[in-house]
């Protein structure tokens, strides 16, 4: 097995290197809707998303709250800002929303502390926040998102899963998120729990805006660093960083490839999971969370309670809990595909099922 190609082949697959997310579909939400009676429509709701760099705000997170905010309020008006990346961009959106008299902000901060001050303004301007996705510091009126200890759990035992018994002595790499989001932080606390006592961490790299490049970057340095042989297993805080994970092991020649986790079951993570090339990744229903989001932003902006959608409570370390959303992870790996995936209406088989992988799609049950 040659371990390491030339450098002008790495260089080559870097640049080529594209993640492709798809809109996951899910059944009605189960969500009651705040009364439209209510304090009417005719207002503005703010939606700011963090970065461009992950394809999942833009192709579904962006159009599902839009479309439910539209369903519950037609006279309403959505105004929507994408930072890129850039923590002094969305504190300016954010100002400027709140100058501009939106009635609630729904939040996903690219740094939640950073952003921090911002909600304390929105808070002393009465214009509510919802934190999205990632839990933003300051004094939010809710959150819709998920339990990231739990995902990073789910990820970790789909990892041992795959590795097997007897892989005490096995070494892993973690490919972590952005350091200053604490879904990253969550998501590898979840993971070591797993891990802690049963396989060695062999290196460990974060991973700045969840930039999939960043990942295949820090996977050839893994490489270099523990020998292509010296890796047994990838754990992958999301599919983004799966996909640059894998990239830089068969740009470095490593064959087969050691099994690799992820998160957010998009369409080619599915994909790679049902030809064993991905050992699990972690479906989250974005219409779920989206729904819950658009629904509480709503009944504040109205000024009615957010009970009927919030049945848990988190904290942020404000001192005060905060009323959420929060929706139930599923892992996804070869032997469940058709149950957690395309039962779901997540993807159909048609779209999962590319003539390239009908094999593995036969082997995986999901075609004769």
């Amino acid at each position: 097995m040659r371990a390491v190609r030339g450098r002008a082949v790495v260089a080559a697959l870097a640049a080529c290197l594209v993640v492709a997310f798809g809109t996951h579909g899910a059944a009605e939400s189960p969500h009651r809707a705040p009364g439209r009676a209510a304090g009417g429509g005719g207002f503005s709701i703010g939606v700011l998303l963090p970065d461009s760099s992950t394809a999942r705000w833009t192709t579904a997170d962006k159009p599902l709250i839009e479309k439910r905010i539209k369903e519950l309020c037609p006279d309403c008006a959505v105004r929507y800002a994408n930072a890129s990346a850039d923590v002094a961009a969305q504190q300016a959106q954010m100002n400027s929303m709140i100058a501009n008299g939106v009635r609630a902000i729904i939040l996903c901060p690219v740094e939640s502390k950073a952003l921090s001050p911002s909600v304390t303004r929105a808070r002393e301007s009465h214009v509510p926040v919802v934190s999205y996705d990632r839990l933003a510091g300051g004094p939010l009126s809710a959150y819709s998102g998920y339990d990231s200890v739990r995902i990073g759990r789910l990820q970790a035992q789909g990892l041992m899963a795959a590795l097997g018994p007897g892989a005490s002595h096995d070494r892993i790499v973690m490919m972590n998120g952005e350091p200053t989001d604490p879904n990253a932080a969550a998501l590898r606390k979840g993971a070591l729990s797993v891990f802690q006592g049963k396989v060695r961490i062999g290196a460990s790299y974060n991973t700045t805006n969840w930039i999939p490049q960043n990942a295949f970057t820090n996977m050839l340095a893994a490489i270099a660093k523990l020998g292509p042989h010296g890796i047994d297993g990838v754990y992958a805080a999301n599919d983004g960083l799966a996909t640059g994970a894998l990239t830089a092991l068969r740009a470095d020649d490593v064959k087969p490839p050691p099994p690799v986790t992820g998160q957010d079951a998009d369409l080619a993570a599915v994909r790679r999971v049902v030809t064993g090339e991905q050992a699990v990744t972690v479906y989250k229903s974005f219409k779920a969370e989206a729904d819950a989001a658009a629904e509480m932003a709503l009944a504040l902006a109205r000024g009615t309670p957010v009970d009927a959608v919030a049945k848990q409570r988190i904290s942020n370390g404000s001192g005060k809990d905060i009323p959420a959303f929060l929706g139930t992870p599923v892992a996804v790996n070869r032997g469940n595909v058709k149950q957690t995936i395309v039962d779901r209406g997540v993807y159909t088989v048609q779209q999962i099922c590319t003539p390239e992988i009908l094999s593995a799609c036969r082997q995986a049950g999901l075609t004769g």
